[in-house]
């Protein structure tokens, strides 16, 4: 697909260059990781239009890499993948990938299907990975955050709801969306959880916790992450 570019992520080194010919040979633009840290490091660098990627990686789960690239953008994500179970599927499928392709496969037929997932992507699907805000570092692929360079450790609820404000940053979000989104679609109205995690962030991530430069409250209404 001429000027398309597309992340190959696999570690059979063979068949990532039996790929890497033929996409090049169809027009692609192709760049290749070998595992799932240098993925995630070419998903934000080197701004691919389409992920092939391969679930049995040497270091990180294929899940983890789609929650990880999930976390700061939409770009089409096609699982290639040797697992034929039906719960493979429905898991990367559930985690965020948009199609699943199992191995063995017709190069026909990949490429007949990262064609169409590059048409059914969305322009400007793409954000920032790393998101800077006064002395904070927020790494969206690989979900964490830097104070000052340290390392702040987040709970998993910690950091599901600043990711969603992250990913929002500069807007409102309202109570009910944070609630749904962080505990799950069933919670509208426990806003109580909002206040004690909200407050548990800004101790960790605020200079004053006290007078919030960047977690701020709109009473009544929701949050909004200001990067300022």
């Amino acid at each position: 697909m001429t000027g398309s570019r597309i992340l190959v992520v696999d570690d059979e080194p063979g068949l990532v260059h039996a790929l890497a010919i033929n996409l090049r040979a169809h027009g692609w633009e192709v760049c290749t990781a070998a595992d799932g840290a240098h993925a995630l490091d070419l998903a934000a660098s080197c701004h691919p239009d389409v992920v092939l990627l391969d679930l049995g990686l040497p270091d990180l789960s294929g899940l983890d890499v789609i929650a990880g690239i999930r976390g700061w953008s939409r770009v089409p994500i096609v699982v290639l993948s040797a697992r034929q179970h039906g719960e493979d599927k429905v898991e990367a499928l559930d985690a965020g990938a948009d199609d699943y392709v199992t191995k063995p496969f017709a190069m026909n037929e990949l490429l007949a299907r990262l064609r169409a997932a590059v048409r059914r992507a969305t322009p400007g699907d793409l954000t920032d990975a790393v998101v800077e805000a006064g002395d904070l570092s927020i790494d969206l692929a690989r979900r964490r955050v830097l104070r000052s360079g340290v390392e702040v450790r987040l709970s998993p609820t910690e950091w599901a709801l600043i990711e969603v404000l992250v990913r929002n940053r500069g807007k409102l979000v309202g109570r009910v969306q944070l609630l749904q989104e962080v505990w799950g679609p069933s919670y509208t109205t426990e806003t109580g959880y909002l206040r004690v995690y909200t407050a548990q962030l800004r101790r960790k991530l605020e200079q004053d916790p006290a007078h919030p430069r960047h977690i701020i409250t709109q009473p009544g209404m929701g949050y909004i992450f200001e990067t300022t």
